[in-house]
């Protein structure tokens, strides 16, 4: 089955996910100081793959996904507390950044296996390498 459709479907979501992140995040009068310093945060995930490739894919995708980060943003409007508002749609725009560039959540087979397929290149061997 041809999922390469789908796959620029889910990739054009996450970039309006982080358009309208980046616009609620100017709504919440935070300086771009704070979105500049949490956004790769999430990517600290990626320590998990040092205890292996299946504890690695479940703290990456559990950081990765929406499931956490959109419930912070909405508590934070919902109580008119600022910090997890801004963290969370900073966490959203970081998601949606992901998507927009086809890195998904991640299979135990390894890193660069995906939900939008996989991901990196194959590197031919040098001639040295080869024989």
């Amino acid at each position: 089955m041809d999922t390469s459709f789908a796959r620029q479907w889910l990739r054009l979501e996450g970039l309006a996910v982080l358009a309208a992140s980046l616009l609620a995040f100017r709504a919440t009068g935070f300086t771009w100081g704070w979105f500049v310093a949490l956004f790769l945060a999430p990517d600290l995930a990626m320590l998990g793959y040092l205890a292996g490739p299946r504890a690695g894919a479940w703290t990456y995708n559990l950081v990765h996904t929406y499931a956490l980060a959109l419930p912070l943003a909405l508590a934070g409007y919902a109580t008119g507390v600022h910090v997890p508002l801004g963290v969370g749609v900073i966490w959203c725009a970081h998601i949606g950044f992901d998507r927009a560039l086809g890195y998904g959540l991640k299979s135990p087979e390894g890193f660069r296996f995906t939900h939008l397929g996989k991901i990196g290149h194959d590197k031919p061997l040098r001639p040295a390498e080869a024989g």
